[in-house]
């Protein structure tokens, strides 16, 4: 995205997934920290985690650095479809929404993001983010993990949590793909320059993670809760949000927001940064014309 979008459908799918092999694997430690952080202090359970760095202590003294990657394989096999996923239909539904000038306006780019973080969210996030949390949560393998799941509650045990999944992905995308366009727009004017340097969509992909935490956290909340070993206690999403608030207040809202911070904003970074050298070279071991 930080160049002209190649029209080949092919490029931006493949594109996205390698780069978001690459940042998942760059950041799934943050994401692990996270999740353990949202996960304690639900009513009755106690506080095992001061912050984030004790967390990180906790988890290396127990159980080694490689501690901090359990779970990372099904993150992985959701990461990878995923952005190809995000990137493909981003740019399908960006040729359906452009202007009679071939433009895409500050509220299209946001239709277009917002559209895709559905897409992504029913065909591969939610499955992927319930096993997620469910691996972590119990402390197991990914084959076993998975088939326990399936075993207990069966497929539908799965797609726990798909309605606070949709907003938050829908969200996430909008955000992300308004303020990464409205940067890339910006810069590319005040430059003069028909491409974007690669260390400029560094800088939009983290400002668009920032502004995507801020923005949707609390959705991210209550997605992890209806979506943990404890989803039965909640009937609904709304139910999941009327608990958490009487319980802890407003601000268990934003629990995990530093952690998650820590690895949306250089993971968002380095997945556009990424996907425009992927971009390039899948171009070119596609026999296509560069970009």
């Amino acid at each position: 995205m930080a160049t002209k979008k190649h029209s080949d459908p092919r490029v931006a799918m493949l594109a996205g997934a390698i780069a978001g092999g690459i940042e998942a694997t760059v950041t799934w430690p943050s994401e692990f920290v996270k999740t353990q952080l949202q996960l304690q202090g639900r009513a009755g359970q106690p506080i095992l985690y001061k912050g984030p760095i004790d967390c990180v202590k906790q988890t290396v003294r127990a159980n080694g650095f490689i501690g901090l990657y359990r779970g990372l394989p099904a993150l992985l096999v959701g990461s990878v479809p995923k952005a190809g996923i995000r990137f493909g239909a981003f740019n399908w539904f960006s040729s359906k929404l452009r202007d009679e000038n071939g433009k895409m306006s500050a509220g299209r780019n946001f239709a277009a993001g917002m559209a895709t973080g559905v897409i992504e969210a029913v065909t591969v996030v939610t499955p992927m983010e319930t096993l997620k949390v469910k691996l972590i949560n119990a402390n197991k393998g990914f084959a076993r993990g998975t088939a326990d799941v399936i075993r207990v509650e069966g497929l539908g045990g799965i797609y726990k949590g798909l309605p606070a999944t949709i907003g938050r992905q829908a969200s996430n995308q909008g955000i992300r793909f308004f303020t990464f366009n409205e940067y890339k727009r910006v810069v590319m004017e005040r430059t003069q320059s028909k491409t974007l340097h690669p260390m400029y969509a560094l800088g939009g992909g983290m400002l668009a993670g920032v502004c995507s935490v801020l923005g949707n956290n609390p959705i991210d909340v209550i997605k992890t809760r209806t979506q943990g070993l404890e989803a039965h206690k909640y009937s609904s999403t709304w139910d999941c949000v009327t608990k958490t608030y009487r319980a802890e207040g407003a601000l268990a809202f934003y629990k995990g927001a530093l952690s998650r911070m820590a690895r949306v904003v250089p993971g968002q970074g380095i997945v556009f940064a990424s996907y425009e050298t992927c971009q390039r070279f899948v171009a070119k071991a596609l026999g296509l014309p560069d970009v």
